[in-house]
């Protein structure tokens, strides 16, 4: 069973060599870097890192997370993990993750930060974006009915029959893919679970604003409206057999 870690990055050319030094590259049998445009020298650093580098125009967070699975899919993984380049999603996590997977069976894997609550806010996660997240979830959960206490986390482990069951085609090239991609494993009843992580708030890191912020919960309901309808046999937009 071949294991492949997707870095992800966009504009990480400070923060990836501290990253790239954390992951437990033991665990892979390939790790490669999926870059969405970046105007800095995030190649570069890559590059010289030693790293399998794969480029592509800008598409957006959803767009560049699609290509590198799909790349690692041609490369033959059973098992991807998402690895963020600004390191905020500790790899430390990364071990539990995939024995958890495999050991469980499940078809989608994610990282909590919330299955202690205080401990987000320790960590130095804003108010705000705390509040949001619980709120979200809260309705993620009673709506999917999935097992987790966060729907919006970037940790994450893929798995090949995951890829193969949903479209990724039909799926946003923007954050809203994070989303969407859980629905849709909801949708057709794949196993998902989760494994409890902390991030790091206080270093360096890339985030998408708060208007920005803001566009991505109401998109999320649209996506919440268009599962139901099609559990009740509308099928619509990526919510199709």
């Amino acid at each position: 069973m071949k294991t492949i870690g997707i870095i992800l990055t966009y504009n990480c050319a400070p923060m990836l060599e501290n990253t790239w030094q954390r992951i437990p590259k033991e665990l892979f049998d390939e790790i490669i870097l999926v870059d969405d445009a970046s105007r800095d020298n995030t190649m570069e650093v890559a590059k010289n890192l030693g790293i399998i580098c794969l480029t592509h125009p800008h598409r957006g967070y959803g767009g560049n997370v699609k290509f590198g699975l799909e790349e690692a899919i041609r490369r033959g993984a059973d098992y991807m993990v998402e690895i963020h380049g600004d390191g905020q999603y500790s790899p430390s996590f990364i071990p539990a993750a995939l024995e958890k997977i495999k050991k469980g069976n499940y078809d989608f894997l994610l990282g909590s930060r919330f299955t202690n609550w205080k401990q987000a806010l320790e960590d130095k996660m804003s108010l705000p974006r705390f509040l949001a997240n619980i709120g979200l979830s809260f309705i993620d959960r009673l709506v999917l009915r999935l097992p987790l206490t966060e729907f919006h986390t970037g940790f994450r482990v893929y798995t090949k029959n995951l890829i193969q069951t949903v479209d990724l085609a039909k799926t946003s090239n923007d954050h809203l893919f994070s989303f969407e991609i859980i629905a849709l494993a909801g949708f057709h009843n794949l196993s998902v679970g989760e494994i409890p992580i902390r991030c790091d708030y206080s270093g360096e890191h890339t985030s998408i604003s708060i208007s920005r912020s803001a566009v991505y919960s109401l998109q999320t309901m649209r996506v919440l409206f268009n599962y139901l309808i099609a559990r009740l046999g509308f099928e619509n937009s990526i919510f199709r057999r």
